[in-house]
């Protein structure tokens, strides 16, 4: 029996056999697990891998993100699945100047419990770096794509042109101290998507670190039965390479 490759895997396929040499990748890898027995029974699970690859008229990035949830059911005593998430990003930006680019990207999502069985855009535009310092910086991201659905209930698909947006900021805090913050908004005609990853990041060893990070995402015209924000808080384990 021959093994089957889901979207998902598609992606992180693709992902793999696009990619430059290892050595040139710059990145950070993070993972946290909660496990909780007694009265109660939860398990939570997160991971992330950021990579970056930085030349001198290009930059190519790579964003990989799995969350997996599930509880203890208060009649039945069994334990089912409360939240299910898989994101995947490429971006890959050519330099006009040290500070203006253009950029290409994709983004690909399945969660399970947003409404909606899968997002996958494409965008394109042109970005600017506002401040480009050691210690601070902060850039901006503007253009429109293509992007399609599907509704989870009725199995719809929508394709619709979209609106991309995205700001991000660093700051260097301390030696080992940085806050990161990061807001991408596809908007459309159908729905209106809003993620936000704020993080505060500290530095235990030259390779190993502590991530405290807060995370928003948000559907404007979710699913009847379904809200349209949903909020994650994490702990994670960092290794930077």
């Amino acid at each position: 029996m021959q093994p089957k490759l889901t979207p998902a895997g598609l992606v992180l396929f693709a992902l793999f056999a696009c990619r430059p040499a290892a050595a040139e990748w710059t990145g950070k890898a993070e993972a946290g697990v909660v496990f909780a027995r007694g009265n109660t029974e939860t398990t939570t699970a997160n991971g992330k891998l950021d990579l970056s690859n930085d030349l001198d008229k290009w930059k190519h990035s790579a964003y990989l993100a799995a969350l997996y949830a599930e509880s203890e059911d208060s009649v039945t005593d069994e334990l089912e699945t409360s939240a299910e998430r898989y994101e995947a990003r490429w971006q890959s930006d050519y330099k006009f100047t040290p500070r203006a680019y253009w950029f290409g990207g994709l983004r690909y999502e399945r969660d399970l419990f947003s409404g909606f069985d899968y997002q996958a855009s494409a965008t394109t535009g042109v970005g600017y770096r506002f401040i480009d310092t050691e210690r601070t910086k902060f850039y901006g991201q503007a253009g429109v794509g293509y992007r399609q659905m599907q509704d989870a209930l009725s199995g719809e698909k929508d394709d619709e042109v979209i609106w991309r947006g995205d700001l991000g900021y660093e700051r260097v805090l301390t030696s080992n101290t940085k806050l990161t913050d990061k807001l991408i908004v596809e908007a459309g005609s159908t729905n209106t998507f809003v993620g936000n990853d704020l993080a505060l990041e500290v530095k235990m060893s030259e390779r190993f670190g502590l991530s405290l990070g807060y995370a928003v995402r948000y559907n404007s015209d979710p699913p009847p039965g379904l809200e349209s924000a949903d909020t994650l808080m994490t702990v994670n384990l960092t290794y930077s390479f």
